[in-house]
């Protein structure tokens, strides 16, 4: 969602054109790498409802596994426990959520087979994305990594403001003395899911595509409670 009631920072010519085609960008760039919408995956896949034939063994297994309660849903507890980090670390429960939002296709508020099914193989093709910045083989995504990153995505942000999305999305920089300056593949999900959608919404105020918006402050407030919802 979008952000700022005065203009924001995009005052410079270079940046504002990077800015105009930003999606343009990265949705090519999505699409010569091989990844999809992820409205697509159900259908591309042919993923059918639990229990129906079609249904791939191993992720129903998975699935089932996961599904403490045997509700044929998945809460974003659960959930959890069924998305690792290269480290074996559980993905951050914010992740889970933000994803539960993105795949309850519903609206129920948990996950069934095939909502799971159409996550999971998204949740792959970002393994892939990550895997492809995360140069050094380190495992995870430093301040470089993760401007280049966000260069091919088409955000033309600078050093510093890719500092600050660093140091939000480390685990473990809110831990004092800890934080190393680098994101888990998780929290790359989170950053890069909440750039698009926090540019997405700038997008639908600046009208002339010339990088500025100025808002009032009710919808400064709803933007900033429907990007929390």
């Amino acid at each position: 969602m979008s952000q700022q009631p005065p203009p924001p920072s995009y005052g410079q010519h270079s940046q504002q054109q990077g800015y105009q085609q930003g999606y343009q960008q990265q949705q090519s760039y999505q699409q010569q790498q091989g990844y999809q919408q992820q409205q697509g995956y159900q259908q591309q896949q042919g993923y059918q409802q639990q229990g129906t034939p079609g249904a791939d063994p191993q992720l129903l297994s998975w699935f089932s596994a996961v599904d403490t309660d045997q509700s044929g849903q998945l809460s974003a507890d659960e959930l959890q426990k069924a998305l690792i980090n290269g480290d074996w670390s559980p993905f951050n429960i914010e992740t889970v959520r933000l994803m539960v939002n993105m795949f309850d296709y519903d609206n129920s508020g948990t996950i069934n087979y095939n909502e799971f099914a159409g996550l999971w193989k998204y949740i792959e093709e970002w393994k892939r994305c990550f895997q492809a910045f995360d140069t050094d083989r380190s495992g995870t995504i430093n301040q470089g990594e993760m401007e280049n990153a966000l260069h091919k995505f088409g955000f033309n942000v600078s050093t510093k403001f890719v500092n600050t999305l660093i140091q939000k999305f480390d685990r473990y920089a809110t831990i004092k003395n800890t934080g190393k300056g680098d994101v888990s593949f998780d929290n790359f999900v989170q950053a890069c899911v909440t750039m698009k959608t926090l540019t997405d919404s700038f997008k639908q105020f600046d009208n002339n595509n010339d990088g500025w918006i100025q808002i009032n402050y009710e919808q400064f407030l709803d933007l900033v409670v429907r990007q929390r919802a």
